[in-house]
């Protein structure tokens, strides 16, 4: 069999595998990983779909999708509406065609010391079926062969999210004991959870998505210093969990991170997501040319400028560039920065990935 019929038979699973073993692939990858679209925008995709292509938003979707999450389910003690495992329970908050869900009850907010996290209920990795996760990726198997992802750790965000963004900062400075402990027991977590996860899907699933931003729209939202105290360990103990089973790790971080990624490659990330270019110092050259050897990419199409606010020949090409400076010789997986949001015109998503679909990748 020749090379071009094999890359031709690419499966979902082989190509984000073979990209990131920096091989040639018949196309660049494409996942929506920590994105999405928000539903106005996918009501306006399935209206356009169907009127100009006779098509369901799943059946365009499902040949170009080649990630696919998985995670346990849940079957841990009842929760009240709106509240996580944490005890962070969120409000519906409208911005006129949609909604959000914004955190309402931080339920760490008057902590003062260990004994307080003490009365805290902490969640329990044994509060899901990792049984019916098996189960699930032979259902996949069946149906398909997509690069399956299993989700999410994110310790510094899990924290702030019990203690409140501004306290949690404060502690990093007044209060170091008692924000350590708390990003302890999260991690703790994160790590037995993935552990339990891998080891039930036996080797089926290639990715763990972790995240933390760490970025705004400027610049970092901590010093490297303060960073390399606090956060990095965390990630270092679940990314080392991770690569123990063979799987890889896909970070997340929105925003201007660049003075960051050579210490988020020392903490063992496999592949950085996001790649939000519209942010101060993000350049997709610089990050391949600096860290390229070392480090693959998922991401980058803008949703702050190019797809809600570009034509369709402005997406067009945006997604072309990408694929031309990350995607040379591997290595890159494409998608939208983050969440596409209302308003984006549905040609430009399907501009980005029909692009993405009949664009070569270069060789390197």
């Amino acid at each position: 069999m020749n090379s071009n019929r094999r890359e031709a038979e690419l499966s979902h699973r082989r190509r984000v595998r073979l990209a990131l073993e920096r091989g040639q692939t018949d196309r660049v990858p494409i996942a929506m990983v920590c994105s999405g679209l928000n539903p106005p925008v996918e009501r306006a995709v399935r209206r356009h779909l169907k009127a100009a292509r006779g098509l369901s938003l799943e059946e365009y979707l499902d040949p170009l999708i080649d990630i696919k999450a998985v995670w346990p389910p849940e079957v841990g003690p009842p929760r009240p509406p709106d509240t996580d495992i944490w005890g962070v329970r969120r409000k519906r908050v409208s911005y006129g065609p949609g909604e959000y869900m914004e955190i309402d009850h931080y339920p760490l907010a008057q902590a003062d010391d260990a004994g307080d996290l003490d009365a805290h209920a902490w969640p329990s990795a044994d509060w899901f079926d990792y049984s019916a996760l098996s189960q699930q990726v032979r259902a996949e198997r069946r149906q398909g062969d997509h690069c399956l992802m299993a989700m999410n750790g994110n310790p510094f965000e899990t924290s702030w999210y019990m203690r409140g963004l501004e306290r949690m900062m404060i502690d990093l400075v007044d209060k170091p004991e008692l924000a350590r402990e708390v990003l302890r027991r999260v991690t703790d977590f994160y790590v037995e959870y993935f552990r339990r996860i891998l080891s039930a899907a036996e080797g089926e699933i290639d990715l763990v998505f972790t995240a933390d931003d760490i970025g705004g729209q400027q610049g970092l939202l901590v010093s490297l210093e303060m960073w390399a105290e606090f956060i990095k360990p965390c990630h270092e103990r679940i990314n080392k969990a991770v690569h123990e089973f063979g799987a890889r790790v896909i970070y997340h971080s929105d925003g201007a991170v660049m003075q960051a990624v050579p210490g988020l490659i020392d903490m063992g990330i496999d592949v950085l997501q996001a790649l939000q270019f519209d942010a101060r110092g993000m350049d997709p050259a610089v990050l391949q040319e600096r860290y390229g050897e070392r480090l693959c990419f998922c991401g980058g199409v803008s949703v702050q400028r190019t797809l809600p606010f570009g034509t369709v020949e402005d997406v067009r090409e945006e997604v072309r560039r990408r694929i031309a400076v990350l995607g040379a010789g591997g290595g890159y997986i494409l998608g939208p920065s983050h969440a596409v949001q209302a308003g984006t015109p549905p040609e430009n998503v399907l501009a980005m990935f029909d692009t993405a679909a009949e664009t070569p990748v270069p060789p390197a």
